[in-house]
């Protein structure tokens, strides 16, 4: 495996000046400022070093992972046996060093590099970082690309004004970008918005993170001196990384490390790098991405019905039940304007992941470019609970949730296709007797249903997918308030002891539960004080502290009472954990009148969806206020 790196060879000069301080003036704000006018027979650098930086750092990078790497194009010839500090860069970047801050003076102008066609074929072409191409190059490397197919070329870019080297963008294989922006708050550049999100990494000063990946992966710093090199050192670890076979993940991970340890001249090796990245725990990168699906003010959208449950939606509007009207259906949300300023995360149905937006693009892919997680409902519906307990009378009509015999294989497969989180959802109905005594859900149900939930938890967590838990007290019945909140109250605590049995860590879990109200028949409907007043008091009371966060579902409630309800259990915050909606039904059931099944009225649904998930976010918001 053979790389070939383009770029320049710079040499950086470090200046440790010494701790004196008479040419140091002070602003009206406190900050010094060095007088470049001293008198350099008074002061003195107590510390200097030279290193090599630029297209070198690469290279050192790349070796030191036991990769065949040379450096073309540069400044600068390489020696028989590479770089040697005695030779001369014609390009200088002096780096002056005080109180641990550094000054940088580089050259006004930069040298331009140059491109000779290599004689022999290589596995990779890599346009490094401190490379600086004019039209000439860019065509040289056109032409070389065309004759050498096999060639996979790696493209850093700092910035999208060269249009020279924004020729390359759609030929690359794997895509660097710069931006000092983290990537949640950035907005993808129009230049970059047909790039497969797969192929695109982005690297900041403190942070490296990938479209697929809900959180950027921190970096601390630990020497100053090396901050120059640090874009070189992040990006040639991550293609070496790749180069190897290791995951997206890991490669970041590598990436970290490399960059928390280096030194001048001095990255770390491959097996360095592994045996540190192997201490870094898969469960950082689990509750971070947790803590992403409940970012205030924003939800998550549960697009995930059954295949049942949609042809029962679309039968009664007669809309057929084709494949071809689910997706167009699915894309109406998934392609509104905007989604991404209302919802952290979509829950999807095994279907929709293998469906296309408009653009090409699988759903999976196409919401990860919109930074919003893509998540799966893995369990496969209710079934009769006698099955799995001989106790329970057959006639009986408790339920448990089926889906945990092969969830271990579908949980690797949902991974490697880009989901970060799953659903699961167990389903408890609350039935009366004539004196109107609770005798459903039993405690045999509320175990059993329970130790399946966390069984799942536990599986997702090892696959490396964040678990929502769905203990549902279904929003249908007679039962009164306090009669929900106690049988949700047995549920949770049953559902976190369960939880704790599988060792599943509740800073990587979600709870999705339903409000406490009274059921649907119950004679006096709940008012939204009641639901918020005694909903907070249940989750208080019965879920720990350290739980990532709570979301709900709509139940059956109308499209305003599930948002009133939400604004009102979050008035009688604050709480210990996030909490926001998790509605289906209570964000799609407008847009789907509007459309109809006729894709004419396809931008009427979308502002129809769009309207419910303002009301929900400006609710979020202003109980957040009050």
């Amino acid at each position: 495996m053979n790389i070939l790196i383009v770029g320049n060879v710079i040499k950086d000069v470090y200046l440790n000046l010494d701790n004196r301080t008479e040419s140091f003036e002070s602003d009206k704000d406190g900050t010094k400022w060095l007088d470049l006018s001293f008198n350099a027979s008074e002061h003195h650098f107590f510390n200097r070093q030279s290193s090599f930086g630029g297209a070198a750092v690469t290279l050192e990078v790349l070796q030191k992972m036991g990769l065949d790497s040379i450096v073309t194009g540069s400044n600068i010839k390489l020696g028989p046996n590479g770089l040697t500090t005695d030779q001369i860069a014609t390009s200088y970047r002096y780096i002056l060093v005080t109180d641990g801050q550094p000054c940088y003076f580089v050259p006004s102008s930069h040298q331009t590099t140059i491109f000779e066609t290599p004689t022999e074929p290589y596995d990779y072409l890599y346009i490094d970082r401190s490379a600086k191409l004019d039209a000439t190059a860019v065509n040289k490397i056109t032409a070389y690309l065309d004759i050498s197919p096999d060639t996979k070329l790696v493209l850093y870019v700092q910035n999208l004004e060269n249009p020279s080297l924004n020729q390359l963008l759609h030929r690359a294989d794997l895509l660097f970008y710069e931006n000092p922006k983290t990537s949640s708050e950035q907005t993808l550049p129009q230049e970059l918005a047909g790039i497969d999100s797969k192929k695109l990494i982005f690297i900041a000063e403190n942070s490296l993170s990938y479209l697929n990946l809900s959180e950027d992966v921190t970096v601390d710093r630990i020497d100053i001196l090396t901050h120059l090199s640090a874009y070189s050192i992040a990006a040639a670890t991550i293609l070496g990384s790749f180069i190897l076979g290791r995951s997206v993940e890991d490669s970041l991970r590598m990436a970290k490390v490399n960059l928390e340890n280096s030194r001048l001249d001095s990255v770390l090796t491959l097996d360095e790098l592994q045996i540190l990245a192997d201490n870094i725990s898969p469960a950082d990168d689990l509750e971070l991405i947790a803590k992403n699906l409940v970012l205030h003010p924003k939800g998550i959208l549960a697009a995930d019905e059954s295949g049942g449950s949609i042809h029962k939606k679309f039968e009664s509007m007669n809309i057929p039940d084709t494949a071809e009207n689910r997706r167009d259906y699915r894309n109406i949300f998934f392609t509104t304007k905007d989604l991404e300023k209302y919802v952290n995360g979509v829950i999807l149905f095994d279907e929709t992941t293998r469906q296309l937006a408009d653009n090409g693009q699988n759903f999976v892919d196409y919401l990860t470019s919109k930074r919003i997680i893509p998540g799966i409902k893995v369990d496969q519906g209710l079934a009769p609970l006698s099955e799995i307990d001989a106790d329970i009378p057959a006639d009986s009509a408790e339920t448990y949730t089926k889906g945990l015999a092969d969830l271990p294989t579908r949980l690797k497969e949902y991974y490697q296709m880009g989901l970060r989180f799953a659903k699961w959802r167990a389903a408890f109905e609350i039935r009366l007797n004539d004196r109107g005594d609770i005798i459903t859900p039993t405690a045999s149900a509320i175990e059993a249903n329970c130790a399946i939930l966390a069984e799942y938890a536990a599986n997702c967590q090892t696959a490396g997918l964040v678990p929502i838990v769905e203990p549902e007290v279904v929003y249908d019945g007679n039962y009164s308030i306090d009669q929900c909140a106690l049988v949700t109250a047995k549920i949770l605590d049953q559902l976190f002891q369960k939880l704790a049995d599988f060792n599943v860590n509740l800073r990587a879990c979600i709870l999705k539960c339903n409000m406490i109200l009274a059921g649907k028949q119950f004679p006096t409907p709940s008012t939204s004080s009641e639901v918020g007043a005694k909903t907070a008091e249940i989750l208080l009371s019965h879920v720990p502290a350290e739980l990532t966060g709570i979301v709900f579902l709509s139940g059956g409630q109308t499209v305003e009472e599930a948002t009133d309800h939400l604004a009102a259990i979050i008035q009688k915050g604050p709480f210990p954990w996030p909490v926001t909606f998790s509605f289906a039904r209570a964000l799609q059931d407008p847009a789907l009148n509007a459309w109809a099944g006729d894709n004419q009225n396809t931008e009427k649904a979308r502002q129809a969806f769009l309207d419910r998930l303002i009301a929900n976010v400006e609710a979020l918001q202003e109980s957040k206020n009050n």
